[in-house]
């Protein structure tokens, strides 16, 4: 029976009285905690991130998804202060209301503004809420030089704090910021590993927000299986997820990928408007979020029945699978997981960076893809090392003999002292049929077809040629 310190049990999306269950008060100071560490490690002396999912993680500061795309806000952490974060107008009066661990005490520098990060401090407070804007990914027009009020907003804290003269670490940046920051006197270096490396590993808390959201995701695909039948569209089967996960409480629903019939080899990564025909492949990955904390999370179904290449095609999918999490513990690399998938030319591609993120790995947390990475492309020369907490997605992928059909399965793990727990768990030990049953006068029709093939060939009918 899980316990309370069990971070992949599910309790329920809300809080309550009698229960100890997820602790947000706890999540907001670990993953500073964390970050802030990885900040002392590092050579530089701020960072700065406009990135969602990195001020998030840094300040605790949601504004919905609608603005993911559009690097508006931004956010500041530097040595001696807690995080500053600029937002528009009226957020930032909302997370002065609403968030107050943004009103934390700060270090202020009391040497020299130009003085190293390692001088003498006092403590100060000031909201760390602040009104602010970027460029609206260059809808301002430049003669507006928001750009240089972006920098000017900077440099006033990094002279505060003492840290002019030091790098500032920073994720992704418009151009025109670069720019203005260079001018101001500001060495901008890359920040993103930084980031990266404090995301690497997972709190308990937010390992419990991923079981969580792989949980939503098993019931979507629960409603999936049991719409799937030939007449459907992928498009409405992108509808149905989402509207399942969305009532579960999801925030955002990032992506459904719906595949079916001869879209599946080769693999598009988009749905469309395909009407699924009997006996048709289809596979699916869904990817939300719930509290910021995502899934990706691949599922291959057959409809009313298969065909024995369709078969085939997810044993061997699942094979690749169950060998490399066979291999998940602490202390093992991400080489030794790639070495027991197959070669790109295997499954028909002239080499790894044409079949990427066909047989893949990836970090997930609040966002995809996060450290580790697993590839063929990377992984064999440059490993990676596994370790307790981490949260990663695999997938396996296997194009089926005739030449249309393909499989594809993924699975999130939690590595853990000694192996790993798997959280995706809608069943995929085997190829799951979906639909209604067929009778025929002899009885129910099999599910799977020896004869049944999209081309005429003895590898799409499983005849043996001598």
């Amino acid at each position: 029976m899980p316990g309370i310190l069990d971070s992949t049990a599910t309790r329920g999306t809300m809080a309550v009285d009698w229960e100890q269950r997820l602790d947000f008060d706890r999540l907001r100071s670990e993953r500073l905690a964390r970050l802030k560490a990885e900040l002392e490690r590092s050579d530089v002396g701020a960072l700065l991130a406009f990135d969602f999912a990195n001020i998030r993680y840094m300040t605790a500061t949601h504004i919905g998804t609608w603005a993911i795309d559009k690097m508006i806000r931004f956010s500041l952490l530097t040595r001696n202060s807690d995080p500053i974060s600029w937002d528009f107008g009226s957020a930032a009066k909302h997370h002065k209301l609403f968030n107050p661990w943004l009103d934390q005490t700060t270090a202020e520098a009391d040497a020299d503004p130009h003085a190293p990060h390692h001088g003498a401090t006092r403590p100060r407070t000031e909201s760390g809420a602040r009104a602010g804007i970027s460029l609206l990914r260059g809808a301002f027009s430049p003669d507006a030089e928001m750009a240089e009020k972006v920098a000017a907003k900077i440099k006033r804290e990094l002279e505060k704090f003492g840290l002019l003269n030091e790098p500032l670490g920073v994720d992704v940046i418009e151009l025109p910021i670069l720019f203005a920051l260079q001018k101001a006197g500001i060495t901008v270096v890359d920040g993103q590993q930084i980031f990266l490396e404090a995301r690497r590993i997972k709190t308990s808390d937010e390992i419990t927000l991923l079981t969580q959201a792989a949980s939503m995701v098993d019931a979507a695909y629960e409603d999936l299986y049991a719409f799937l039948r030939p007449g459907v569209r992928e498009n409405e089967c992108v509808g149905l997820v989402s509207k399942t996960l969305y009532d579960l409480g999801s925030e955002y629903v990032e992506g459904v990928n719906a595949i079916s019939g001869e879209r599946c080899s080769p693999h598009p990564h988009v749905f469309s408007d395909r009407l699924i025909r009997p006996g048709d492949p289809a596979f699916f990955d869904i990817l939300h979020s719930f509290n910021g904390y995502r899934t990706c999370y691949y599922r291959t179904f057959a409809v009313g029945s298969a065909s024995i290449a369709q078969r085939d095609a997810y044993k061997r999918a699942r094979e690749y699978m169950d060998r490399a999490i066979a291999l998940v513990r602490p202390g093992a690399t991400t080489a030794d997981i790639v070495s027991v998938w197959p070669k790109a030319q295997e499954f028909g591609f002239p080499d790894e960076e044409a079949a990427f993120a066909l047989q893949y790995g990836h970090g997930v947390g609040l966002s995809i893809w996060e450290k580790p990475i697993f590839s063929r492309l990377v992984s064999l020369d440059h490993p990676e090392i596994l370790e307790e907490g981490m949260v990663f997605a695999l997938e396996t992928y296997w194009p089926s003999a005739d030449g249309i059909g393909a499989a594809r399965i993924e699975e999130e793990v939690v590595v853990t002292a000694n192996g790993c727990e798997v959280i995706t768990k809608f069943p995929a030990e085997d190829l799951i049929v979906a639909g209604k049953r067929y009778f025929t006068v002899n009885g129910p029709l099999s599910t799977l077809r020896d004869s049944q093939s999209h081309l005429n060939t003895p590898e799409g009918s499983g005849i043996t040629v001598p």
